[in-house]
């Protein structure tokens, strides 16, 4: 289990969100407070934003060292400002390597994506089911063993075949083709995503039998204006929602929320 972080609106220094908050998303590496599995998040991190002038693609930034032990993320997060972050910690699945091409975010065009939970025993039962399912396109760009890429892979295979209704309605597809399948092979599976074009955010808290692991959002905190946050904890003292179970919600440009029940 990981811990997610997502921010959209007002250009922010990386700092500022990831740093000052007191429940900071450094502080949830080694001291989470809702984690159902696991201790701390020490298996890596990754982070992704948008320029803020610029329409070109994220940039990612990675380490498979705990977040709290790189020395370069914090002097860097003084001079990059973004309107669009997405960020994570990481803690590995067991069977799942700790290296560079499993750690999120994950890229595709103009695309990130964040994935905290699991699949049940991912590599004996959905792994190649899922992969069996995926266009060519993103069958052969998956580069790394985790059951977050493959629920990346598979969401972008389905934005593909669906490519003319909204990314929402990808989402919405790709969990209920993963419910059939953990249903199928008697498996869990628990599924809070983040994904964004830079644009706008599309989230999911979902689980197939379990609890899904925490979620929450924020909208025009004092402390960060005009902006929507949506992270596995609160950041702060605020006006934190709970993520409906089994529920999808969009953040426009404009940080208008939606939230869709599946």
């Amino acid at each position: 289990m990981c811990r997610l972080l997502a921010y959209l609106g007002s250009p922010v220094s990386l700092e500022h969100l990831l740093y000052k908050p007191e429940h900071s998303l450094i502080v949830q590496s080694y001291k989470p407070r809702e984690m159902t599995s696991g201790a701390v998040n020490a298996d890596g991190f990754g982070v992704g934003w948008y320029h803020s002038q610029k329409d070109i693609e994220p940039f990612t930034y990675k380490n498979t060292l705990p977040i709290w032990n790189d020395i370069n993320l914090l002097s860097l997060s003084r001079y990059i400002e973004s309107k669009c972050v997405l960020a994570y910690v990481r803690s590995a699945t067991s069977e799942q390597a700790v290296d560079f091409a499993n750690c999120q975010p994950f890229k595709h065009q103009q695309q990130l994506f964040i994935h905290d939970g699991r699949i049940e025993n991912f590599h004996k039962t959905l792994h190649r089911k899922i992969r069996s399912t995926l266009t060519q396109d993103f069958y052969e760009k998956i580069n790394g063993n985790t059951d977050s890429e493959h629920i990346f892979a598979l969401l972008l295979s389905q934005s593909q075949i669906n490519k003319h209704r909204p990314p929402e309605y990808a989402l919405r597809t790709t969990l209920l083709t993963l419910l059939e399948m953990a249903k199928r092979y008697q498996v869990e599976a628990s599924i809070n995503v983040i994904f964004s074009d830079g644009h706008r955010l599309i989230a999911s808290r979902f689980a197939t039998t379990s609890l899904a692991p925490s979620l929450y959002w924020v909208r025009d905190d004092p402390t960060f204006s005009n902006s929507v946050i949506i992270a596995s904890e609160p950041l702060f003292i605020g006006n934190w929602n709970a993520f409906p179970e089994n529920s999808i919600i969009t953040v426009g440009a404009d940080c208008e929320i939606q939230i869709e029940q599946i």
